[in-house]
């Protein structure tokens, strides 16, 4: 099978794809080249497919912490899986950092304490939105894939390259 080179070379490809894949998974549509789209689905399509098949693989573990007063307490605490941690050191490596931005109007304690423990909030997105309701809806249809949509928007002025909307269904 061919590979699309987009009129790029590897290195400047796969960032173009990687950029593209991670606007795609934080905002869920973006508008692009119809070539690039194409390719941009099955990038995204592979990245999915990981989250789903691994994201329910947790393991449940006894932490020891020390409160305030100095006292000992336990804790339980879930911690991904071997396979879960795979995946998502995976995804890592395919997607760029995002980070969360502040609401309209959200005071800047509000947002501190909304993001304290998210490190990656692009693969809490993925693990915790996207993979159960794509495992979800495979349940239902009984098929697995076609997690995105391309619509054709027409031409582009100025070069005339056929313009696309890519977005998560």
């Amino acid at each position: 099978m061919k590979v699309k080179q987009l009129g790029r070379p590897t290195e400047e490809r796969m960032a173009m794809l990687r950029n593209q894949a991670t606007d795609l998974l934080w905002k869920g549509k973006i508008e692009t080249t119809l070539a690039r789209a194409k390719s941009l689905k099955s990038y995204v399509e592979k990245l999915l497919t990981l989250a789903i098949n691994s994201y329910e693989d947790v393991v449940n573990v006894q932490k020891t912490t020390v409160n305030s007063k100095g006292e000992k307490v336990a804790r339980e605490v879930m911690n991904d899986g071997p396979k879960k941690l795979a995946a998502r050191r995976k995804i890592m490596a395919k997607v760029y950092f995002v980070k969360e931005e502040r609401k309209p109007g959200e005071k800047k304690t509000d947002y501190l304490t909304r993001i304290d423990n998210i490190k990656y909030p692009l693969l809490e997105k993925i693990f915790n939105i996207y993979a159960p309701k794509y495992a979800e809806r495979a349940k239902e249809l009984g098929q697995k894939g076609g997690y995105t949509r391309i619509i054709r928007t027409g031409i582009r002025k100025g070069d005339n390259a056929e313009m696309a909307i890519i977005e998560l269904i």
